[in-house]
């Protein structure tokens, strides 16, 4: 297995931890097959699923020295119906069907059914469109009657507990972090995670408070924004207000194509890569990428387009939900993903390069411009083989890797954090490495002799080192130097 993937694609892979994974063999296959995030998701499964979960995945990445990065993802204010007496009905065309928000929660029939969020009636007014079960259940508002929404089905089919409800368009009003997530964010501070998703933001301080809830809680995870509300991709001053106060982004494609539609799902996502990438995020692409992989053991020419597209827009990483959570294939789906990874980044000639230009116009640290420094350099050079970045923080080699230079970026850390963090960033290959174990003058030839040594540059390449005078200290990178190994 582990020669399998000795060609690493510079597209990351994000797999989510489930009943399929829920085992330490399957999660080592798993980890092994070419997973760089470990998705734990808290919408299912009990914080002691997420405990011995996480102990797998640590356990499996400290025995094969891999880095892994661990990912929370709060369940956010989905909002639900609540349940049927008999657990599902069938709707019909052209029926009247009442959201009840005062109906007890086990007692919907094929006439009403109650929902678990009762402020969603403030949200609504007559001819409204009303998305159940990511769209397959449509149902057109007709009358607010005291806490009944009365609506006529347009799109009939069978209805199950518990499932979502959208607006079309957007609009529905509901805190981003719910009680629930504000007790789930102590887990993942417990677990030391290196990151955290908030569902459906709505506002920058969506993100400020879930940092600082966070670091309330003692975590230092980085927070990562779903972008799933119709409003914000909208909305291009909120879009950027949203990003700018996260630390990654998520094309939340489920429920962001239910509210705006799937045929604005496609420009869409290709305008949140390419503004994430201009204002230094890391970017997530998921939802479906090879949903058919669930329960086959070969992705459809679709598939495997859908997630070439994400990767020639310039993805950093693409994210796998059910098809590693509770899928027949696992290990598989994983391992076709990479290579689909491998073959898109083939096609240098079609993917989209951000430009110095397009980056953001200001230099907002020393670090920063070292890591635009190191990067021109990279282009104006051609015989550079690799740029290698000592970092505190993993920063450099992030704003690095923004830059579609297809040159390798070697991060190297003394911290188990930032080795793992890193991981997540597209074309940056993490590296334990303490620079304080060597005297300040050897230090960039003992970081070239570890790299020789891993066979990860070759004698006589030229290369780009950046480090700081103080390499103790996070963002103090203010050196650029140009080296032969």
């Amino acid at each position: 297995m582990e020669e399998a993937i000795a060609l690493k694609p510079r597209t990351k892979i994000v797999a989510t931890i489930g009943p399929a994974t829920d085992t330490l063999q399957s999660i080592e296959s798993l980890l092994l097959s070419g997973v760089n995030v470990a998705r734990i998701n808290f919408s299912h499964g009990s914080h002691s699923d997420h405990r011995r979960r996480v102990g797998y995945i640590r356990e499996v990445a400290n025995k094969h020295q891999l880095a892994v990065a661990i990912l929370g993802d709060l369940q956010g204010p989905k909002i639900r119906i609540a349940r049927f007496k008999e657990d599902k009905v069938k709707l019909s065309l052209g029926q009247t069907f009442i959201l009840d928000m005062q109906l007890a929660t086990n007692n919907g029939d094929v006439h009403r059914v109650g929902v678990d969020f009762p402020a969603l009636i403030d949200s609504i007014k007559s001819g409204d469109i009303l998305l159940l079960d990511d769209g397959r259940i449509r149902l057109k508002v007709t009358a607010i009657k005291g806490s009944e929404i009365h609506t006529s089905v347009i799109m009939h089919g069978v209805l199950q507990n518990n499932k979502g409800i959208n607006k079309m368009g957007g609009g529905l009003s509901a805190p981003a972090l719910t009680d629930k997530d504000k007790r789930d964010i102590p887990v993942i501070s417990e677990l030391k995670m290196e990151y955290a998703a908030v569902s459906f933001p709505c506002s920058a301080q969506d993100m400020i408070e879930a940092k600082g809830l966070l670091e309330a809680a003692g975590s230092s995870a980085l927070v990562i924004a779903k972008i799933e509300r119709a409003e914000v991709v909208e909305d291009a001053s909120l879009m950027d207000e949203i990003i700018e106060a996260s630390d990654a982004i998520m094309v939340a494609r489920g429920d962001l194509g239910v509210e705006i539609g799937e045929a604005g799902l496609i420009g869409v996502q290709k305008k949140l890569i390419k503004r994430s990438l201009q204002l230094n995020r890391p970017v997530i692409t998921a939802t479906q990428m090879m949903e058919s992989m669930i329960e086959k053991s070969m992705p459809t020419r679709a598939e495997v387009f859908d997630v070439a597209n994400a990767i020639l827009d310039g993805t950093d990483a693409v994210m796998l939900s059910a098809e590693t959570a509770s899928g027949l294939y696992p290990d598989k789906v994983v391992s076709t993903v990479r290579e689909i990874c491998l073959g898109a980044e083939k096609h240098d000639s079609l993917s989209h390069v951000i430009s110095l230009d397009e980056m953001t116009d200001h230099v907002i640290s020393s670090d920063n411009a070292i890591a635009k420094a190191a990067v021109k350099t990279a282009r104006i050079m051609p015989d550079i083989k690799a740029i290698i970045c000592l970092t505190e923080s993993g920063n450099t080699a992030l704003w690095a890797s923004r830059l579609n230079t297809h040159i390798r970026i070697f991060a190297l850390t003394p911290h188990v954090a930032t080795f793992n963090r890193v991981s997540l960033f597209k074309g940056v290959q993490p590296i334990m490495f303490d620079p304080n174990d060597f005297p300040v003058g050897s230090v960039s030839r003992h970081a070239l002799n570890l790299l020789k040594e891993l066979k990860l540059v070759s004698k006589d390449e030229k290369l780009i080192l950046t480090m700081g005078d103080n390499m103790s200290i996070q963002g103090s990178t203010n050196t650029l130097k140009i080296l032969q190994a």
